[in-house]
């Protein structure tokens, strides 16, 4: 089965978010179960594309907004990953070294048009085309409409949305830049009185899956406008639970973190990494030590979480160490705790891949109070590493931890995202880190929690399969 995953992000190519650890895992595990599956991306003017050779395997011209613009399909001269990756080089609108901008409507609509004509030229169609999220979400609707891609309608194309709350609106004095299709077929474009890719999307995609089960009935619920579209599209919509990779993702081999270990040797091994941590930021490592990941913005809690944080360091009974950037008033907020609490507390503003694995390796507890979170890939790297999710229970959290108080229990959770919550459950670690015997049982059991993209990756050929019987 030959498979084309389209996505403005692939990890290690280019990340902003986990869509790009998804689209970066998704297609090597089915490759391994027989699939071909392949990534067509944007060619960025990032560190991987200064540091790797290409060649051109097609060069065209895209008719775009009167203009016609060149554009070539490029690959990497050796092969790098373990499955194939096709880039799209539009030198003057994709070719920036950021990944998202406020040009992005031309920018990822001129991606996609170049994508399907390409995808024309091909002597064999890819037989399923899977997209991801807004970026990529008119191509269904042209697939299925636009005169140009008649040839291509058979093919199914299923959409994954990562996050609902970023839809890629855009006016309609932009229309004219979507390939010629019949008038009366506005409709399937609109929502709310402008274009909305990711509406067109669940509209005209021939199934829609997110990131988790859970994550699917609350979009069914509050999806940022496009609730009633997806209860009126129920019958087409299926939660998929991401998965990890294992490869990247395991403390046995894991060349960015400062000790090695496997189940056998998980106490040694997260102590002398919690050792190393706390001693590059100068925090005291006889306290359990509470950590937080991502990105610093309202959905993720960050407006909330430093108080809760402050009044824990308040107590003086843990230790805390929060890697991130966002928000510039929860920036603030975060460096403002340096100043009364040294040897407790440290902050690094900003994103760092080595430090992000040194975290999860050296911590005790991974701090998650998010207020939406589709699937969460955080918690997952943290069970891997023997670090205990302190989460909110909101779509793939809930999924993926279970409170401590239920049958078969390993994590700690909370229902609602303020301060007193977020507090009691960080107080909460800190009662159970105390329990010495009940905290490395604990720990040693969420090392052998599967999160692997095996199962999801056989659920995404099945699904697949499923659509091919139907032609």
């Amino acid at each position: 089965m030959k498979i084309f995953h389209i996505s403005a992000e692939c990890y290690p190519i280019a990340k902003v978010g986990g869509l790009a650890d998804v689209v970066g895992a998704l297609p090597k595990y089915q490759n391994n179960l027989g699939a071909t599956s392949s990534v067509v991306m944007p060619f960025y003017d990032n560190a991987f594309t200064q540091k790797n050779n290409f060649k051109s395997i097609y060069e065209g011209k895209l008719d775009f907004n009167g203009h016609k613009i060149s554009y070539n399909i490029l690959k990497t001269k050796a092969a790098i990953l373990d499955f194939e990756v096709y880039f799209v080089d539009i030198p003057n609108l994709l070719y920036k070294n950021y990944v998202y901008s406020q040009d992005d409507t031309d920018r990822f609509l001129a991606f996609q048009i170049a994508t399907l004509d390409w995808i024309l030229t091909l002597k064999d169609f890819p037989e399923i085309i899977h997209c991801h999220d807004h970026h990529t979400g008119l191509i269904p609707f042209m697939c299925q409409e636009s005169f140009k891609y008649k040839s291509l309608n058979t093919i199914p194309v299923i959409t994954t949305i990562h996050n609902a709350q970023y839809q890629g609106w855009f006016g309609y004095d932009k229309l004219h830049l979507i390939p010629e299709f019949e008038s009366t077929k506005t409709g399937l474009l609109d929502w709310d009185h402008c274009i909305n890719p990711l509406a067109a999307a669940i509209k005209c995609a021939w199934r829609i899956t997110t990131v988790s089960p859970s994550y699917m009935d609350e979009l069914k619920q509050e999806t940022n406008g496009l609730q009633d579209l997806l209860q009126h599209e129920s019958n087409k919509c299926i939660g998929i639970l991401n998965g990890i990779d294992t490869a990247v993702w395991n403390p046995e081999t894991d060349h960015y973190i400062a000790h090695n270990y496997n189940i056998k040797t998980l106490e040694a091994g997260k102590l002398a990494n919690k050792l190393a941590l706390c001693k590059t930021f100068n925090l005291d490592e006889s306290k359990p030590l509470i950590t937080f990941i991502g990105r610093l913005v309202h959905e993720k809690g960050a407006d909330v979480f430093p108080l809760a944080i402050k009044k824990a360091l308040e107590d003086e009974n843990c230790s805390v160490l929060v890697l991130g950037s966002g928000n510039d008033e929860a920036e603030q907020a975060l460096l403002q705790l340096k100043e009364n609490n040294t040897g407790l507390y440290n902050v690094f503003i900003g994103y760092d891949e080595k430090l992000s694995h040194n975290i999860y390796a050296g911590a005790d507890y991974l701090l998650m109070p998010s207020r939406v979170e589709p699937c969460g890939l955080n918690q997952l790297y943290a069970l891997r590493y023997g670090t205990i999710p302190v989460v909110r229970s909101i779509g793939g959290l809930k999924d993926t931890v279970i409170d401590i108080d239920k049958n078969e229990g390993f994590g700690i959770s909370h229902q609602e995202v303020t301060v007193d919550q977020i507090y009691k459950a960080i107080t909460r670690s800190i009662d159970l880190y105390n329990k010495t015997t009940i905290f490395k049982s604990i720990r040693k059991h969420i090392m052998t929690i599967n999160h692997s993209w095996d199962v999801s990756a056989k659920a995404y050929i099945n699904l697949y399969q499923s659509l091919k019987k139907q032609l």
